[in-house]
């Protein structure tokens, strides 16, 4: 299965993990890149850019195949080092960097001068249009399933994938509510040529996280996400549990909602804590897509990835052929 992605990317499936926070480390990382797909290691996960380049040889000790890195970049009080960290990835010898967040257009000089491939994550066909025009080797264009952070629009993959695919002229990424061969295909059916998981990925056994997490996963169904940071027009994608549910009803109190009453509740060291580590998962606030209700089972990278595959390939040869 070979598709422009595969080409540039070195890799043997269009499978790419995409960067989480606090789950993109080495161990499942390098578990998606023996499997044939392209792991991703999050920046922001390490303290520091010096952890991140220890993070990058870790990963390298356990695997030969490409990897990469994520770089978000948001606005805040406080912003990391972005520059150190994008340093870093350079320095470290990274050929592929998925960008989200803010454009990347001012890290583009370091990276093309280091002959980095960046897969921007794009909400939007505009943005995606913009990711295009500023150099940007590819972009994964994230429908309104996903986990995290699905833009304002709220146009699902059904009709952002065959639009952006209609506009671009560079390889497009399908990414959101994605976790299953039948999904695969359908989105090369759209128009893309590799395909982003970050909750599937993170239902696997090889993922940094609680068992408990994982658990709720495979019993939760794709209702139960909710919605947050509507008013704050920084809408989120989360697990649907107490403190979520808390958050949306302060937002949902007349007049503007005052971020200082959700800070306690949506900390990313609670939710890290409290659910990540601890396996609390109502304890805190955890991002997690819809594809939840197509997660049945926890498999490791490698049994995931060679049965999207052979999924992928069924449909395509067999079911849809036997239509003609």
């Amino acid at each position: 299965m070979k598709t422009r992605i595969t080409e540039m990317l070195g890799i043997e499936h269009p499978i790419i993990q995409g960067g989480m926070m606090w789950v993109g480390r080495a161990e499942l990382a390098s578990a998606v890149s023996n499997a044939g797909g392209l792991g991703i290691i999050t920046a922001l996960t390490q303290p520091t850019p010096e952890d991140l380049v220890k993070e990058i040889a870790r990963c390298r000790d356990m695997t030969d195949k490409p990897f990469g890195v994520n770089l978000t970049i948001l606005p805040s009080i406080n912003p990391p080092p972005y520059e150190e960290y994008a340093q870093a990835a350079v320095d470290s010898g990274i050929k592929v960097i998925e960008t989200a967040g803010r454009s990347p257009q001012d890290f583009m000089p370091l990276f093309n001068e280091a002959g980095i491939k960046v897969i921007h994550k794009c909400t939007s066909v505009r943005h995606s249009l913009k990711a295009q025009s500023i150099g940007c080797a590819a972009v994964s264009v994230d429908g309104f399933e996903c986990a995290g952070h699905p833009g304002e629009d709220d146009i699902t993959n059904l009709v952002l994938l065959p639009l952006a695919a209609s506009r671009l002229s560079i390889p497009m990424v399908a990414s959101g509510g994605i976790g299953t061969g039948t999904q695969m295909a359908a989105a090369f059916a759209l128009g893309a040529e590799a395909v982003n998981m970050g909750s599937r990925f993170v239902a696997t056994q090889e993922a940094p996280v609680h068992e408990n997490m994982k658990q709720a996963m495979v019993e939760g169904d794709e209702r139960q996400t909710t919605l947050m940071f509507r008013s704050l027009r920084n809408t989120a994608r989360v697990f649907r549990n107490s403190v979520s549910e808390e958050v949306v009803r302060i937002e949902a109190q007349p007049g503007d909602t005052d971020f200082s009453d959700l800070q306690p509740l949506v900390s990313g060291a609670r939710g890290r804590e409290r659910c990540i580590e601890a396996g609390d998962v109502d304890d805190g606030i955890w991002t997690v897509g819809q594809v939840m209700g197509l997660i049945d089972d926890i498999p490791t990278c490698e049994e995931l990835i060679q049965r999207m595959v052979a999924e992928c390939e069924s449909v395509i040869r067999d079911r849809l052929n036997s239509m003609l």
